[in-house]
């Protein structure tokens, strides 16, 4: 093989690595050697003067793909000396049909009668890309042929790469999420309250409560339990104990009243004795009537034969209209026996309910207080807390959650919970929580969590946009940075498409 240095034939080189070679008499220029979507375009230009070939010669010049051990010989451009010509339109005269076909797979791309004088060639080829061309150089090899022998004569570069097409890519837009929650007013005097409720037992007819008769026992360590959780909080001030007795429907009010005031007072007296530190003063007892509501709620839930007649005639009837005389009357008394053994029981109770107040904490003290007696700290105090953590790590959401489990009823609760959801990518969180603010006023922040929710689950930008614009209207900054991003994400959308109209155009 003679390369490039060892030959004296001439080659010039061109902007892009592409070159004019010259060999002898046969001059090719390459014009373009480029990629184009799925394409590979080879065009070039090949010129002859005088005679090249001796006439019993023939001479290949075949381009060459060559990328490390891969290699793609394109069709050759053959020049043939007078014999060797005639020779070649002798046998293709004398060809069948099926020899033709064989022969048009691997024919030049031109046969040049070389004894005839100058010529020039046009040679354009497209051919399938594969991704290893996009190393590729381009060389000429040329094959010298007489006598029934082939032999490389020569080798040289005609092109250093392939000319890549130049896809225009432009990246998306990730919108940054602004969020905003709610600052909770700080509450100057924290008042709390606990309440528990005791199903005592007593003798027919007695008020003195025995600890050791029936299911009193636990009863009653289920309202020390609550009194003693408050009581042993260093933090707490006790304003008020109140307790309520009820009566089940059975005997006549008057009876009911002094049976279940006399029960609560027995309560109040037990839980003097057990602690006498409260003062007496702080106590109250009243009589909360017969307790129709839970027997209301037992019904709806029961399987009770006639449970919708009974339903409907206490919803119908007062008690001063006859109410308990037409549940006796109905179907007989089954009705009113079978609640007065399975139902009635459950309404005589006692709920005792503990009014208290809680100091404040700075920031410090929280911390703390969160760990043992999240309840103590208001929404305010708990915000504050959570503001001292990372955004969307662990600490940080489980205070939210625990705002919102401690306050149920909070929009502000409820709104900063949907926000902290977004934060961590709870969509679906944050959906239940929305739909959950009950508030007769249009709450900025929530529609910020709104928007947010859409632009960022959904990607519905057109949705999103009048939560934000609503946001913005009653001065939300972090709504007005959404509606930039969205902005910002619709340009760069339009880029993204002008982009692939002109891929597309220029076949890239």
């Amino acid at each position: 093989m003679i390369l490039l240095a060892a030959c004296p034939a001439l080659a010039f080189p061109f902007a892009g690595g592409m070159a004019q070679v010259r060999q002898g008499n046969v001059t090719v220029q390459v014009n373009e050697l480029a990629q184009r979507g799925d394409s590979l375009y080879v065009d070039m230009a090949v010129t002859t003067r005088g005679r090249s070939v001796p006439s019993r010669m023939s001479a290949d010049f075949i381009p060459v793909l060559v990328s490390g051990e891969r290699s793609l010989a394109l069709p050759a451009v053959s020049l043939m000396g007078r014999r060797s010509y005639k020779n070649h339109r002798r046998a293709m005269a004398l060809m069948s049909a099926g020899a033709r076909a064989a022969y048009e797979k691997s024919a030049p791309y031109y046969v040049v009668p070389d004894y005839k004088g100058d010529s020039r060639m046009d040679y354009r080829l497209t051919l399938p890309y594969e991704s290893w061309m996009s190393s590729a150089r381009l060389n000429l090899q040329r094959d010298d042929c007489g006598c029934g022998k082939s032999a490389v004569t020569d080798v040289r570069l005609l092109a250093g790469k392939v000319d890549l097409e130049e896809v225009i890519v432009v990246e998306r837009y990730l919108v940054q999420p602004h969020l905003a929650y709610v600052q909770p007013e700080a509450e100057a005097v924290k008042s709390r309250a606990e309440q528990g409720e005791s199903f005592l037992d007593f003798a027919v007819g007695k008020t003195v409560i025995n600890p050791e008769f029936g299911r009193n026992a636990a009863e009653l360590e289920k309202i020390r339990r609550m009194i003693d959780l408050v009581q042993g909080d260093k933090d707490v001030t006790i304003n008020r104990i109140s307790i309520t007795g009820y009566a089940s429907p059975e005997g006549s009010l008057a009876m009911n009243e002094r049976l279940s005031e006399g029960r609560a007072k027995a309560l109040r007296d037990y839980l003097q004795s057990r602690y006498p530190a409260i003062p007496g003063s702080l106590y109250s007892v009243r009589f909360g009537g017969e307790n129709w509501e839970d027997l209301v709620k037992a019904l709806q839930t029961s399987d009770m034969p006639d449970r919708q007649a009974v339903l409907d005639i206490i919803d119908r009837y007062s008690i001063t209209e006859g109410r308990e005389a037409k549940l006796m009357a109905l179907k007989g008394g089954a009705p009113w026996r079978y609640m007065l053994r399975e139902m009635f029981p459950a309404l005589r109770k006692v709920t005792v309910t503990v009014d208290y107040d809680v100091r404040n904490f700075d920031v410090e003290e929280a911390k703390t207080v969160v760990k043992t007696r999240p309840q103590n700290l208001s929404l305010n105090e708990l915000y504050l807390v959570a503001n001292t953590c990372e955004p969307g790590s662990a600490d940080f959401n489980n205070l939210f959650e625990t705002a919102v489990r401690l306050y149920p009823e909070s929009v502000t609760a409820t709104v900063n919970a949907a926000v902290a959801a977004l934060e961590r990518r709870d969509f679906v969180g944050a959906e239940r929580y929305l739909r959950s603010v009950k508030s007769p006023d249009r709450i900025p922040e929530c529609d910020n969590a709104w928007g947010l929710l859409l632009m960022l689950r959904d990607q519905d930008y057109d949705r999103a946009e009048p939560y934000f614009e609503a946001a913005r209207a009653a001065g939300l900054e972090a709504a007005q940075r959404n509606l930039a991003e969205i902005a910002r994400l619709r340009e760069n959308l339009d880029r993204i498409r002008e982009a692939e109209l002109k891929n597309r155009k220029h076949g890239r």
